[in-house]
């Protein structure tokens, strides 16, 4: 739905008075910062259709209004002017701290600059790995189970336990180790998935169930590999608004101790370029109302491999934390792309 011109005017004043406070604001005090030489009738209506439209709500406890999810997201979104920031210093100050350390330092240091600059919560997530395996063994256990063993390109090796309906021998696990190896050996479990379902079709169909589900649990066990690093979260307990009722607080560190959520976000995010905020309320990946959650994806030689970010109530001064995710982002691909 277009708002008119007047109508944006005042929908800015107020997001920005709202944020700067946390109190609702009122009609007289829009008609003074809002700029507009309107009649407090006026404005008193011209609110009254924000409200219809679902960009503000009144608390019961106050003739002010406050910004609902969909008017932070037009605000964000339309309204917003990013404040410029000292980049060259910022950008020398973040170097020296995201220089000359291995990938997981750089990553830590990351995180916490984004805590320290924004005064909330930083997250980075860990680079994404493909699932590329360089050779599979199958050891027998006892009785329909074998442990895999996946040797990945970089020497680093994963096991998983596999339960099969049937009892396979030695020489039986030996032949399927050495066929997925000579076929598929230095490929991504994706990519040997697709194939398996054409080119198997000549094995007998217990071969084939074994293969099938060694790349199930390849797969999986090189994606768990992923992680998120999160620095800050004790800032986020002197925000009222989400530390204001312990179910809030709660959801919070379930968040934070689960990370299930935060990963999804984060991986929802590194799909799409440039920053990216998401708002509780709005986006049913924030599980509070209160909350927002600014990101942007990173990149290692050029190929995004993960996503960082900013959480933090959704009043923030987004027009601070978008530049220094932003430019953190590019920072750390910088840094992990010569590392």
């Amino acid at each position: 739905m277009q708002l008119d011109n007047r109508a944006q005017t005042l929908l800015k004043a107020l997001v920005e008075r709202y944020i700067a406070d946390g109190q609702p604001v009122g009609s007289r005090a829009l008609s003074k910062i809002s700029g507009l030489e309107l009649s407090p009738a006026t404005i008193r209506n011209i609110m009254a259709d924000l409200e219809e439209m679902g960009f503000v709500a009144s608390p019961h406890t106050s003739a002010g209004r406050v910004p609902t999810p969909r008017g932070y997201r037009l605000f964000v979104d339309t309204l917003l002017t990013v404040k410029p920031i000292d980049a060259s210093s910022l950008e020398s100050k973040l170097q020296l701290q995201l220089q000359k350390h291995s990938s997981q330092k750089i990553i830590s240091n990351a995180a916490q600059i984004l805590s320290s600059l924004s005064q909330f919560a930083g997250v980075v997530m860990t680079p994404r790995h493909e699932s590329i395996f360089q050779q599979i063994e199958f050891l027998r256990l006892s009785e329909k189970r074998i442990l895999l063993v996946i040797v990945a390109p970089n020497g680093d090796v994963q096991n998983r336990l596999l339960l099969t309906e049937v009892d396979y021998s030695p020489s039986q696990l030996v032949q399927a180790a050495n066929y997925i190896n000579q076929h598929y050996g230095g490929l991504s479990f994706d990519e040997v998935r697709t194939r398996l379902q054409n080119e198997l079709r000549q094995l007998r169909d217990d071969m084939t169930a074994l293969m099938q589900a060694a790349v199930e649990a390849g797969s999986d066990a090189m994606a768990n590999t992923e992680d998120v690093v999160i620095s800050g979260e004790r800032n986020l307990l002197s925000v009222s608004d989400l530390s204001a009722n312990m179910t809030s607080l709660r959801k919070l560190f379930e968040m934070f101790e689960q990370k299930t959520g935060l990963m999804q976000l984060l991986d929802v995010s590194s799909k799409a370029t440039g920053v990216q905020i998401f708002i509780g309320g709005e986006s049913q990946l924030v599980p509070m109302d209160d909350m927002s959650v600014v990101t942007a994806p990173y990149e290692v030689n050029g190929k995004i491999v993960g996503t960082l970010g900013v959480i933090g109530p959704t009043r923030m001064a987004y027009e601070r934390v978008i530049p220094i995710v932003d430019i953190t982002a590019k920072l750390l691909s910088n840094a992990l792309s010569h590392s």
